[in-house]
């Protein structure tokens, strides 16, 4: 009885794709766990159960949508903080751009993969070795975080709603902190990442007392062009 051959590239990549998958499981639940943090946010700013539910749903990134709750919270209105989750929700369509030719989707399957595209799926699949590891990575960690982080965004918001004055326990502030702690791996890595946050909170702070709730949170975005500019001289 001859012993069965086994081919190292495909051992080698089998792997690569177990680890990807153990990568995927370990970003989307840890991540996907800060959907409380929005919940509660969300409730706190005025929106109810449904509408955080539905944020989650629909929009399904983080950063965006603590910014609507931010403005909302605020006092802005929803044209104002729509429109600065759309100016945070673009960098999206960079990652997408990138992981085009590694993921290989064609028709309507386009679209649910899109909504897939955000920082914690496209860090997993570009830190990947192989196309196949790559998809696992993506699909895993878009799949894990999908459903942690909206089962995790209702029970955020309903608890919230079932205190009563959430501000009087201090949960107002549970935004801003969530925010931050999305934001500060990037601040840790300092250079352009640093002075662009530095820049746009200078902008941000100057301009709230002469403009509408929400405004200078869009204005503020001005401070990362220069960054932009620089990287496509580079590139």
């Amino acid at each position: 009885m001859h012993d069965q051959v086994i081919d190292p590239a495909a051992a080698r990549d089998e792997r690569a794709r177990a680890a990807a998958v153990r990568d995927g499981l370990s970003v989307g639940i840890a991540v996907g766990v800060s959907g409380l943090a929005f919940g509660a946010a969300a409730v706190t700013a005025g929106l109810t159960v449904a509408q955080a539910c539905a944020l989650s749903l629909l929009t399904f990134t983080g950063a965006s949508q603590f910014a609507l709750a931010g403005v909302i919270g605020g006092g802005g209105g929803l044209v104002a903080g729509t429109l600065g989750a759309v100016l945070l929700g673009g960098r999206n369509a960079l990652y997408g751009l990138r992981l085009a030719g590694t993921l290989g989707v064609r028709g309507w399957r386009r679209l649910l993969t899109a909504q897939a595209v955000i920082d914690e799926t496209a860090a997993v699949a570009t830190a990947q070795h192989g196309r196949a590891a790559a998809r696992a990575g993506f699909y895993t960690t878009a799949i894990s975080l999908y459903l942690a982080w909206n089962a995790t965004t209702l029970l955020g918001a309903a608890g919230t709603a079932r205190l009563g004055d959430p501000d009087a326990i201090g949960l107002d502030v549970l935004g801003p902190a969530a925010f931050l702690a999305l934001l500060w791996p990037r601040l840790t890595g300092g250079g352009d990442a640093v002075r662009t946050a530095l820049a746009a909170a200078v902008i941000a702070v100057a301009a709230t007392p002469l403009l509408p709730p929400g405004v200078p949170v869009m204005l503020a975005a001005v401070a990362a062009l220069p960054a932009l500019l620089r990287g496509r001289a580079t590139s």
